[in-house]
């Protein structure tokens, strides 16, 4: 399993329009055979701190999600509300283990 944490730093007085183009991307991420998990979260301190955590079945998963339509649409839609450019790290999961995580939605 990879997790994909995504850090965005949105520009003030664009997080509506933000969020919406990135809630449409999460859902659509969901029915990628390969995503296991597409969570959009804010930071409560900071509404213009927005977290991505994405799981994959592995890196080629990964890999094909950045090659989806939907992914195409959210990156152009997004590219000038970001403060700066998104940063993300990389972790391998260790509990809970693949069995034990929830299936997508069909």
């Amino acid at each position: 399993m990879l997790v994909v944490h995504v850090h965005v730093r949105v520009r003030p007085g664009h997080v509506d329009g933000f969020l919406a183009a990135t809630l449409a991307n999460a859902q659509a991420s969901l029915t990628e055979p390969g995503v296991v998990r597409f969570d959009v979260i804010r930071d409560e301190a900071d509404p213009t701190h927005v977290v991505l955590v994405e799981v994959y079945r592995d890196a080629d998963a990964a890999a094909a999600h950045k090659e989806t339509a939907h992914y195409a649409t959210w990156r152009g839609a997004v590219a000038d509300m970001m403060a700066q450019p998104r940063t993300s790290t990389k972790f391998s999961a260790e509990f809970p283990t693949a069995e034990r995580w929830a299936t997508p939605p069909a």
